[in-house]
Formats: C-alpha cells, sequence, structure tokens
C-alpha cells in the first residue's frame, strides 16, 4: 500500500497532534496521504461522517482515528467505494479498532510491505415501508435497533421471516445484529456473541414482557421484517428505528422495515495478532 486517506475523529486527537505524526511518517516512507479535516465535514451532504467524494479513487486504504464508533461511521460512508478500513484506537481496546497508539508506527510499516489480513464483515440493509411505499432506507455494520418513542409503555412487535410470521414481542424494543454488533448493545441485553466473521443475523428484544423469551439467530440469507403492531392502549404505538446508533426513523403502527444482509461487506484490514477471543477476554476482564 502506498496511497492513504486518513478520517479523524478530532475530538479524540486534538490538535490533530496523531494524525498529523501519521502523515508525516507516511510521506517519509515514500507514500501518499490525504486528511479528511473538519471543514471537510458538511452535516446535510448526505453522509453520516465522511465525505466519500473527497476520497482519491486510487486510494489503498483508509486509517481511521478514533475508536470504534468512528469506525463504524466510516464503514457505512465508504461502503461502495470498497476501500479497506485499519482502525486505531484512541481510547480503550476496541473490538474494530484494534491498533493503538504505541503500535502506529509498527503496523504502518505492515501495511507498506503490504503484511495484512483483510476481514470482511457482513452489512445489514434495511428499508422502512409505510403501506407499499418505501420512506426510507440505510445501512449498518453493527445493528439496527427499533425501540418505543415517547410514554413508557411497551410496543408490540410481529416479526416476519422470509414472508412467514414468527412471533411477536411485547418489548421496550427489538435489536437485529450482524457477528460484529453481537459484542454491542445486543450483547448488553443478553444477546449471544458471534465470532465476528460468521454469516448470520440475530434477533433480541429489548425487555420483553415473557421473561423466557430469548435471542434467535437466522441466516444470512433470511429476510427479517418487523411490524409496529397496534397495542392494548388506544393511540397509535411510537417507535424509532435506529442504524448503528446513527440514523433515527420515526415510525408509527403499521409501519415495517424489511431487513437483509447488503450484498457489499465492509472490509477490516487485521495487522494485530490479537485474536477475536483475545480480545474478546481482556474486554471482559475489564468490564
Amino acid at each position: 500500500m502506498k496511497k492513504f486517506y486518513i478520517i479523524t475523529n478530532s475530538s479524540k486527537d486534538e490538535g490533530l497532534t496523531v494524525t498529523k505524526e501519521i502523515v508525516g511518517y507516511l510521506k517519509a516512507q515514500g507514500c501518499q496521504c490525504t486528511i479528511q479535516t473538519e471543514r471537510d465535514r458538511d452535516p446535510n451532504a448526505g453522509y453520516h461522517y465522511t465525505n466519500v467524494k473527497l476520497i482519491p479513487e486510487d486510494a489503498d486504504c483508509v486509517i481511521v482515528l478514533g475508536g470504534d464508533g468512528t469506525l463504524l461511521q466510516a464503514a457505512r460512508d465508504v461502503i461502495d467505494r470498497q476501500i479497506p478500513l485499519l482502525g486505531i484506537n484512541m481510547g480503550t481496546l476496541g473490538y474494530l479498532a484494534e491498533i493503538d497508539r504505541d503500535s502506529i508506527g509498527p503496523a504502518i510499516d505492515h501495511l507498506i510491505r503490504d503484511e495484512y489480513e483483510i476481514e470482511r464483515r457482513m452489512m445489514l440493509t434495511g428499508d422502512m415501508y409505510r403501506g407499499r411505499e418505501i420512506i426510507a432506507s440505510d445501512i449498518a455494520l453493527n445493528d439496527i435497533v427499533i425501540v418505543r418513542d415517547g410514554p413508557m409503555r411497551m410496543v408490540r412487535f410481529k416479526n416476519y421471516v422470509n414472508g412467514e410470521f414468527l412471533n411477536t414481542y411485547t418489548a421496550d424494543g427489538i435489536i437485529i445484529s450482524t457477528p460484529t454488533g453481537s459484542t454491542g448493545y445486543s450483547l448488553s441485553v443478553g444477546g449471544p456473541i458471534v465470532s465476528p466473521g460468521a454469516s448470520m443475523i440475530m434477533m433480541t428484544p429489548i425487555a420483553p414482557h415473557t421473561l423466557n423469551t430469548r435471542s434467535i439467530i437466522f441466516s444470512s440469507e433470511d429476510e427479517i421484517t418487523v411490524e409496529i403492531a397496534q397495542g392494548k392502549s388506544k393511540g397509535d404505538a411510537k417507535a424509532i428505528a435506529s442504524f448503528d446508533g446513527d440514523t433515527d426513523l420515526t415510525m408509527t403502527t403499521g409501519d415495517r422495515i424489511v431487513i437483509r444482509r447488503a450484498k457489499p461487506d465492509t472490509q477490516i484490514i487485521k495487522i494485530s495478532n490479537l485474536s477475536f477471543l483475545e480480545v474478546l477476554r481482556q474486554k471482559m476482564s475489564t468490564s
């Protein structure tokens, strides 16, 4: 690799101190490097974090400085370009951004010498329907979460798999997760931990009314539909659908989201010999 694009969460790299060090190091090795700065970001431009139009067409790699959250947003923005991402964690050990500040130099050396692996992580797409009309669509690397909105009352979620009725959850919400997202919100509400290289979709209710309700695991080829059902109380139910904790869509009774595996995968560069199991063990020992 010789041509790089850097995306920095400036709140975690104040003054772009580390970013500038990386740029200097890359240029000293004869590499080309472009930085996305805060002034390049336009919240009204239709992207989440990264203005993909500014990434050079011949870029070999996107280096993301921040943490797992920054990498999630960058992944959603660059998915159609299929550029591999390397995450550098500016805080605690991450599941996605596995390179820490002390390992930046050796990591870059590995990139330049093409000594790395690329892990492909499945993503989800979600189309929100009101009647027969698609009124919104988005993509997620971690999860699509649908939660109640408004007063403290549960919502009824009618769930379908490949067009066939599965069940109804009465709950605070429901999480549809990828293996990558299994260590996020899904885990905190009792969902299973899944190896990130697997291909499957998890459905996990949030605070279900029925206490023995458990997560359900589906094939990555299955199509999951979640519909907001009419509750026992008068008036329409209200809910919010969130994609990777970012995009929020307002839902009401009768609205539904059809969730499928996205055609493109996210490409994550892996340099460290630290396995997923070791990261998991370290995370759990400090939680």
